[in-house]
């Protein structure tokens, strides 16, 4: 049974704080053996992935075939059926359609001493997307992940997709291609993150590194942070469910069940006003999980880190939320919109009971790629904002340099940074020099 808790009994402060510092990843400590992987990528470089990848992955590859020739994408999109095929390109028009809004624009402008100011955005040159590999490998992700990057005008955009044994799912290929990505390497784990970070011979390094990955992905991601960017290191899937008494118990029972079925670590939290729609919702969580394929995965999810809370009203549960800042927020309640204000951390928010998260997971638009383990509380998801840089921008006139300047070689003195101030000297004396002319 799920952790079961009322604003209005005593003790809750201190079981719901345990709730909130609950560890729910036991990730073993590999950071010592992907550090060993990075340094033998670096030094051995096409000769490290390649052994690396017929150790773990049970593949043999060569230079030549690190990556997926244009033939075997083409067979492989050829064994997509046409429907869905249709799904995947509906998913691709939505995700782009909703990030192109997102771009940014450039600015200039004048203020008040005569200086021109701005800033411009410009894209990273070159992005590498990590995508978990096998059958079990999600094609919505490499959407989310390439569209943005698409959109900021990312010049190279490659994957690496492990393919354990040789396994591929046909629907990534597709989706890689739909989404423009000019390389798939099938190559994974840290050994992959150190190529895309370093380069080799065959694997031109990146500039930026996204996609979620297992212990050793995200341990590589870490350390190779600060040669190259990333987006997140992501933890287990999470889901906060607001509902009142208006809500549908069993619709509540399998949004909260769709991330626990991700893995035994996601947590999912019903947060409600409604004692009896409390009961209701436990009771069609357990009814559901009898028959759900991947009950042996969900089960555990919900036993372990799952919880229910009641509340005295909904103020109330935005404000448990809050402090929680989940990955997904549902709103199912009458008036989302009016509770939508009170929120002020998540990573995306579903409103209404028509729209489930799963909507989001594919189909909405929206990035899929967020914030966990209360981290929503400082970043957002991703979005072209990731495959972005903004340079500012700086113009002076002998004018608009003649009166801040004075400020600015004061400044550079009182710091004892000599040149600084010298370098503003310089052009005010030849001013000055004019002027006395």
């Amino acid at each position: 049974m799920p952790l079961t808790l009322s604003t209005a009994e005593p003790g809750f402060e201190t079981a719901f704080a345990a709730l909130l510092t609950m560890k729910r990843e036991d990730a073993p400590d590999v950071d010592a053996a992907v550090a060993a992987i990075i340094a033998d990528v670096r030094a051995r470089g096409d000769v490290a992935v390649i052994e690396l990848t017929a150790k773990l992955d049970r593949l043999e590859l060569t230079p030549g075939t690190l990556a997926f020739s244009a033939t075997e994408i083409d067979a492989a999109c050829a064994a997509v059926s046409p429907e869905d095929r249709a799904a995947l390109e509906l998913a691709a028009a939505r995700i782009r359609a909703y990030h192109e809004r997102q771009m940014p624009e450039d600015a200039r402008w004048t203020d008040e001493s005569g200086a021109e100011l701005g800033w411009r955005w410009g894209p990273v040159s070159a992005a590498g997307l990590y995508v978990p590999g096998g059958l079990a490998s999600y094609p919505s992700s490499v959407l989310m992940n390439a569209i943005p990057a698409k959109v900021a005008g990312v010049e190279r955009l490659v994957i690496a997709c492990p393919t354990p044994g040789g396994a591929v799912n046909p629907l990534v290929l597709l989706a890689a291609r739909l989404a423009g990505v000019d390389t798939v390497y099938r190559i994974g784990g840290a050994q992959a993150i150190a190529a895309l970070a370093y380069g080799t011979d065959s694997i031109a390094p990146v500039d930026k590194i996204t996609g979620p990955g297992n212990a050793y992905v995200a341990a590589a991601k870490r350390r190779v942070f600060g040669k190259v960017g990333i987006d997140m290191i992501a933890g287990p899937s999470e889901i906060l469910v607001i509902a009142d008494g208006t809500a549908d118990p069993d619709w509540i029972a399998l949004d909260l069940l769709s991330q626990a079925e991700h893995d035994e670590s996601a947590q999912a939290i019903l947060v409600t006003d409604d004692a009896d729609m409390a009961s209701k919702v436990t009771a069609a969580v357990s009814a559901r999980l009898e028959a759900l394929e991947r009950r042996a995965i969900a089960g555990p999810s919900w036993r372990d880190y799952g919880a229910v809370i009641v509340t005295r009203d909904l103020p109330e549960a935005a404000a448990l939320s809050n402090r929680v800042a989940p990955e997904h927020l549902e709103l199912c309640v009458a008036d989302p919109e009016a509770l939508l204000p009170k929120i002020t951390h998540a990573g995306a928010i579903f409103l209404g009971h028509w729209t489930p998260e799963a909507i989001g997971d594919y189909v909405g638009g929206p990035n899929h790629v967020l914030p966990t383990a209360r981290s929503a509380r400082f970043s957002s998801g991703l979005s072209v904002m990731d495959f972005l840089k903004r340079t500012t921008i700086a113009k002076m006139t002998p004018a608009a340099l003649e009166a801040i300047g004075p400020s600015a070689e004061r400044l550079a003195n009182s710091e004892s940074l000599e040149a600084h101030g010298l370098s503003v000297r310089a052009r005010l004396d030849r001013l000055n020099r004019k002027e006395g002319a």
